[in-house]
C-alpha cells in the first residue's frame, strides 16, 4: 500500500484532516526496521526491537484524534517505541509546543532518539514514566524516586498519551494532567479518554484495542 492509499483509508475511517496532514508529513518508513520498510504504509502493526511493535496507523490516528492536540501544547508520551507517535504529535503541537516521550527499554530509547533527531520540539528520555515525570531540578531529596524523572517545568502537561496497556488506571500519571487537559490510555483491552475539568477527571471508554503490556 502507498502512503496516499493509507491516508485515504484513514479518511474513510473518520480521521480528520489535521491528523491526516500530520501523518502525511511524517515518513513512517523511517520508524520501522529496515526489513519492513516496504510494509511501512500497510495498515498494520509492525515488529520493532525487544519484542515490541509500532502501532497500526489507524490506532495511531484514532489516539491522536482523541487527544485533540493544539498548537503550543506540552505533551507527555509514555512509551516512545520507535518514535513514530511522538513525531505525529510534534507536527500537531508545532514549534511552540513540546513533546516529552519516555522509553524504559534502552534499545528502544536509542532507536527512538535516532529516529526523532530531526524534530526540535521533541525530547526523548530514558525513564519509567508510568507513574509520572517531573524535571530533576524541581525535585527535592525527599521526593526523588525511580518513577519521577524529568517532565515539563511544572510537572504538568496539556496532553498525556500512553502507548502500551496499563494493568489498571494510572491515577498517579493522571495527576500530571493540567486543567482542561486530555489523556488517552489503554487499560487492559479498553481504550480510555480522560478529560480534566474543574479539577475532576471525566472518563470515557472509546473502544477495544490490543497493545503490548506497559512496563510498570
Amino acid at each position: 500500500m502507498q502512503k496516499h492509499e493509507l491516508l485515504d483509508e484513514l479518511r474513510r475511517s473518520g480521521i480528520g484532516e489535521r491528523v491526516i496532514s500530520a501523518m502525511k508529513d511524517v515518513r513512517r518508513e523511517n520508524f520501522v526496521l529496515h526489513e519492513d520498510k516496504r510494509h511501512a504504509y500497510s495498515n498494520n502493526p509492525l515488529p520493532i526491537h525487544e519484542g515490541q511493535t509500532i502501532s497500526q496507523p489507524l490506532t495511531v490516528a484514532l489516539m491522536t484524534q482523541w487527544l485533540d492536540v493544539r498548537p503550543g501544547n506540552r505533551i507527555l508520551e509514555v512509551g516512545a517505541g520507535s518514535g513514530y507517535q511522538a513525531a505525529v504529535l510534534a507536527e500537531l503541537s508545532g514549534p511552540g509546543g513540546k513533546v516529552t516521550t519516555c522509553e524504559v527499554r534502552e534499545k528502544l530509547f536509542e532507536f527512538a532518539r535516532k529516529n526523532l533527531a530531526g524534530w526540535k520540539n521533541v525530547e526523548v528520555v530514558h525513564a519509567d514514566a508510568s507513574k509520572g515525570y517531573v524535571r530533576r531540578n524541581s525535585l527535592t531529596s525527599s521526593n526523588i524516586s525511580k518513577e519521577l524523572r524529568s517532565f515539563a517545568d511544572d510537572g504538568e502537561f496539556d496532553r498525556i498519551i500512553v502507548t502500551a496497556s496499563a494493568s489498571q488506571f494510572p491515577d498517579k500519571l493522571a495527576e500530571h494532567l493540567k486543567e482542561g487537559g486530555r489523556m488517552v490510555v489503554p487499560v487492559g483491552d479498553e481504550m480510555w479518554l480522560i478529560e480534566k475539568k474543574g479539577g475532576m477527571l471525566k472518563k470515557e471508554m472509546t473502544g477495544y484495542f490490543s497493545f503490548v503490556p506497559l512496563v510498570e
